[in-house]
């Protein structure tokens, strides 16, 4: 991988680390039966470090057949730091990992990241340890990494070419992000918009923290891609079997 330290571009990488099957309506409502969805991560490469939404599953599902392991489908090469490595990306040179939220499936390979900044909202980070929710698993985000808490929107590089702004209604903290490239723009959408049916149908999963902030999100994500942005829905399979894995993505495809 050829870093854009020596070019001044922003790239955008995506890949898939790890696999969970649960029951449809968990991503879109009034489904019947279960579907197979990847967890989903993106690398950020930017002239002033690159940086990471989101990291998968953990790598202690590799091989588990017991528990969560009955429904989570890690293969051993889907660890973060594994995607990292076919790259040639040295996992110690992640500068910031942007979680979307703190749920196993997008926060379980933070602690494989040992130099990283973690970006989360606060209300987020707070949520994670009520034990309110268990999708958290607290030994995935309370690493003793660095933490910073931000309320609202973050600019991350201070230039505009990647913004953080909230989503929540799947959890009380979620964030998506913006990110602009050569060749357009990208809203890596997290669980906010599951599926590309979620948006086209403006259809929320049966659960979620609160249906009006859900709602809310989907109209600014709707807003974004008649704008022109190409968003990335956040498990959607059909969808990220189209998305090349690994390579510079191309948003003017």
């Amino acid at each position: 991988m050829r870093r854009s330290l020596q070019n001044e571009r922003v790239l955008l990488y995506a890949f898939t680390c790890g696999y969970i099957t649960l029951p449809t309506s968990y991503f879109i409502g009034g489904e019947a039966g279960k579907t197979k969805v990847p967890a989903c991560v993106f690398l950020i490469d930017h002239p002033n470090g690159l940086a990471l939404f989101d990291t998968g599953f953990s790598d202690r599902f590799v091989g588990l057949e017991q528990g969560l392991g009955k429904i989570v489908d890690m293969p051993q090469e889907h660890p973060i730091a594994e995607r990292l490595r076919a790259m040639e990306v040295d996992p110690a040179d992640i500068s910031w990992i942007i979680n979307s939220h703190l749920h196993l499936d997008h926060a379980g390979g933070n602690h494989l990241l040992p130099n990283a900044t973690v970006i989360v909202q606060d209300s987020e980070w707070r949520f994670g340890f009520s034990g309110e929710d268990g999708a958290y698993a607290t030994e995935d985000f309370d690493t003793g990494q660095t933490i910073r808490r931000i309320s609202g929107e973050h600019d991350l590089y201070g230039d505009g070419s990647v913004i953080l702004f909230p989503t929540p209604g799947h959890t009380p903290g979620h964030q998506s992000a913006r990110v602009r490239t050569a060749t357009g723009e990208a809203v890596l959408a997290g669980d906010c918009c599951n599926f590309r049916r979620s948006l086209d149908e403006m259809r929320m999963p049966d659960q979620v923290y609160n249906a009006d902030h859900y709602r809310g999100s989907l109209t600014r994500l709707s807003e974004l891609r008649r704008a022109g942005a190409q968003i990335f829905y956040g498990h959607d399979p059909d969808f990220w079997a189209t998305v090349p894995q690994g390579e510079t993505l191309d948003l003017g495809a």
